[in-house]
C-alpha cells in the first residue's frame, strides 16, 4: 500500500472558501484529471469534492519523492502563479499507505465530516468512485479500497449511535433559517436544483412555504423539482432577466466561480431595500462575498455553520470510540484483503509461465527424443504433462491461500 496516497483540503486545515479553490467544474473534470494522470504518470486517480472537502486519491510509484506534491500542484494549478502552487503544496494534507486508508475510512464513515454522523458522504464517495470508473481513471486498488470503505461506513452507521438523529449541513442551514421566523408568504429564489437545494426546498415545503422560483442549467431538472414544490422553473441563463424579486435566496451549484455578483444581485432586488436572507451552501460560494458588504443581507453560509457542527460533535463524542474500534478492525481486514489480492495478481502469471516451460521442453529441449515416439507414446506423455501442468499451477495457489489464512488467524 506504500504507493497509495491521499492529498486533501478539508475544513480541518483550510477555510471553506479556500477549499472551493480546488473544486473542478464537472464539464472540465475529465480533461483536468486525465491531464493530471498522464503528466504525473499516476496509475490510478479518484477525485472527491463535497461542501467541506476536496480530496485526490492517488496510486503512483512516485509518491515517496520529496517534490511530488509540488509537481502535483504545478500541474493541477498550471494557470496560477508559482506562489499559489507552492502554497497549495505546503497546506495540503498528505496521507500515505495505512494512514491514507484509515483517513478514507474516516471520511466515508462521516467521522471526519464537518457534521459528524451525516450520511450524505457515503453517497458522495460512491458517486466519485463511479465517476472515476467512467473516466477510466481508477483501477484494481481503488476498487478494492472502495469495497472495504463502504463496508466500514455501513458498520459505523449500523453498529454505533454516531448517526442517530442524523443531521447534515442542509439540516443545520434549515434550522438557522427557521430560527429567523421567515413568513410563509416569503418569495424563495432557488439557484441550482442539485441534491442539496432539493433537500432544502423539501424541508421548506413541509413547513408551508409555497412561493418557489427555480433556476438551473438544466431546465428539465428545474421543472421536475418545481412541479413537486408548486413553483416555476427557468434556465440559469435567464436569471439576469428575472424581475419577480425575492425574500430568501438559496444557492448551491457546481459552478467554479461566483454566479451572483453585486451587479446581478442589485438587478434581482428590483429596487427593494429591505434585508434579505441568503443561504449559500456552494463550494466555492455562488454569491460573491462583496454582496454582503454592499447590501443589507442575513447570510447563512457553510462556514457560519461550524459552531452548530461542533455542538453536534459533542453530542456524538461517546460513540466515536466505538467507531475507532470498528475502523481498526476494518483496517486489519483490508490489509489481509490487500495481501490476498497481491498474491492473486502474482499467481496469475503462474499458468502462463508453466505453459511456456512445457512448450519450450516439447519443442526445443526434448524435441528430438519426442520425434521417436509413436502415437500411443505421445498420447501418454501428453496426458502426463497436462496432469503435471495442472498440479504445478494449483499447488502454489493452494499454499499461498493457506499462508494467508494462517497469517490472518495469527
Amino acid at each position: 500500500m506504500k504507493d497509495f496516497g491521499i492529498i486533501a483540503f478539508t475544513h480541518r486545515n483550510t477555510s471553506l472558501d479556500q477549499v472551493g479553490q480546488f473544486h473542478i467544474a464537472p464539464d472540465q473534470r475529465k480533461d483536468v484529471l486525465e491531464n493530471l494522470r498522464n503528466t504525473m504518470q499516476i496509475k490510478e486517480l479518484m477525485y472527491l469534492s463535497t461542501c467541506n472537502r476536496v480530496e485526490f486519491l492517488v496510486v503512483s510509484d512516485f509518491l515517496h519523492e520529496s517534490d511530488f506534491l509540488q509537481r502535483f500542484f504545478t500541474c493541477l494549478l498550471s494557470e496560477k502563479d508559482i506562489s499559489a502552487q507552492q502554497d497549495a503544496a505546503e497546506r495540503a494534507l498528505f496521507f500515505r499507505g495505512d494512514q491514507a486508508v484509515h483517513h478514507f475510512f474516516s471520511v466515508a464513515s462521516s467521522l471526519d465530516s464537518l457534521v459528524v454522523g451525516e450520511r450524505e458522504i457515503i453517497t458522495q464517495v460512491r458517486t466519485a468512485f463511479e465517476e472515476s470508473v467512467s473516466m477510466e481513471l481508477s483501477g484494481d486498488f481503488i476498487r478494492l479500497l472502495l469495497k472495504s470503505t463502504i463496508e466500514t461506513a455501513k458498520r459505523v452507521f449500523t453498529d454505533t449511535s454516531v448517526s442517530r438523529n442524523p443531521v447534515s449541513v442542509v439540516s443545520l442551514a434549515h434550522r438557522k433559517l427557521k430560527s429567523l421566523n421567515v413568513p410563509k408568504s416569503a418569495r424563495i429564489l432557488v439557484i441550482g436544483t442539485g441534491q442539496t437545494n432539493t433537500n432544502m426546498c423539501k424541508y421548506l415545503k413541509k413547513q408551508g412555504y409555497h412561493k418557489f422560483v427555480l433556476f438551473n442549467r438544466s431546465l428539465k431538472n428545474a421543472e421536475t423539482l418545481a412541479a413537486s414544490l408548486g413553483g416555476t422553473a427557468f434556465t440559469l441563463e435567464s436569471l439576469p432577466q428575472y424581475s419577480g424579486g425575492f425574500d430568501v435566496l438559496i444557492a448551491c451549484t457546481a459552478a467554479a466561480d461566483h454566479i451572483i455578483d453585486t451587479e446581478l444581485y442589485a438587478r434581482l432586488l428590483q429596487g427593494d431595500t429591505s434585508t434579505k436572507i441568503v443561504v449559500d451552501l456552494a463550494i466555492p460560494a455562488d454569491v460573491d462575498p462583496a454582496v454582503y458588504r454592499h447590501f443589507p443581507v442575513t447570510p447563512i453560509l457553510v462556514e457560519s455553520l461550524k459552531q452548530a457542527a461542533e455542538e453536534n460533535l459533542a453530542l456524538r463524542r461517546n460513540a466515536l470510540q466505538q467507531c475507532e474500534a470498528i475502523l481498526a478492525e476494518q483496517m486489519q481486514e483490508f490489509r489481509n484483503l490487500y495481501r490476498q489480492r497481491q498474491v492473486e495478481l502474482a499467481m496469475k502469471e503462474v499458468p502462463r509461465m508453466v505453459r511456456e516451460i512445457r512448450e519450450h521442453a516439447t519443442t526445443t529441449v526434448f524435441a528430438r527424443e519426442l520425434s521417436s515416439l509413436d502415437d500411443s507414446g505421445r498420447e501418454v506423455l501428453e496426458k502426463m504433462l497436462t496432469y503435471l501442468e495442472k498440479k504445478y499451477i494449483s499447488m502454489p495457489m493452494k499454499m499461498a491461500r493457506e499462508i494467508l489464512l494462517d497469517s490472518r488467524e495469527a
